[in-house]
């Protein structure tokens, strides 16, 4: 049997160099964006460095209360949103060493992002980001699947349906997930770890890992291809 390695994430908005070297691990990446929304999470909004220390840049949305919003659901409650983001990170990058190699290409990434959803709007920075980076990955959604009630089953069943042989996590989910049962679907199941990554010449020291890889490339351009890389 061929191999197949597969990674299910809910989408994240700009996320960190984790995320995007996670997708350049595997060869589909399943945004599993029919989990319920949770505010204060990372499906909204990042974290870049200021000189007054880390700041989120955050894009309102749409909250009914209700238990099972779910995020592929959620909705933009401010049209606005795209112009001020890219004004502030013009504003806190623009003395930084790759700003003008990579300012009209950011700038029109925000300028076209005019979605209505919050998912739309992730998967239109997710997927620019992955080319900008090299990153092949098949990106697929799961909304293409009848997915299961159970949280573990749901997973397996995706796995199962693409031919998955290896399924990747992150370290997070071993609070939570049933190995034996993806063990029984005969799947290898594997966890990243993040403390190898590389660090490099970032704005306002101390250096911070988990901020948004638009850190990394406004400070790095086009050479963030080898940076973002989890190094063994």
């Amino acid at each position: 049997m061929q191999k197949k390695s597969v990674l299910i994430l809910q989408s994240n908005y700009i996320p960190w160099k984790g995320y995007f070297s996670s997708i350049d691990t595997v060869d589909t990446f399943v945004v599993y964006d029919e989990m319920q929304y949770t505010k204060r999470d990372w499906r909204n909004r990042n974290i870049i460095k200021t000189q007054a220390g880390p700041k989120w840049l955050t894009i309102p949305v749409e909250v009914s209360g209700k238990y099972n919003q779910k995020i592929k659901d959620t909705k933009v409650a401010d049209a606005d949103w795209n112009r001020k983001h890219w004004l502030t990170l013009k504003n806190e990058y623009k003395n930084a060493a790759a700003f003008k190699e990579v300012e009209d290409w950011i700038q029109g990434l925000y300028e076209t992002c005019n979605h209505a959803f919050l998912t739309d709007i992730n998967l239109h920075f997710i997927r620019a980001i992955n080319d900008f980076l090299g990153i092949k990955t098949e990106i697929v959604s799961s909304s293409d699947f009848i997915l299961a009630d159970d949280r573990n089953q749901r997973l397996v069943d995706i796995c199962t349906k693409l031919g998955t042989t290896d399924y990747y996590s992150g370290p997070a989910a071993k609070a939570y997930m049933d190995l034996n049962l993806f063990k029984e679907a005969g799947l290898n199941v594997h966890f990243f770890r993040y403390d190898y990554h590389a660090e490099y010449p970032q704005l306002h020291p101390p250096f911070l890992h988990g901020v948004s890889i638009l850190d990394l490339i406004l400070n790095m351009g086009h050479t963030s291809k080898d940076l973002f890389k989890i190094k063994a």
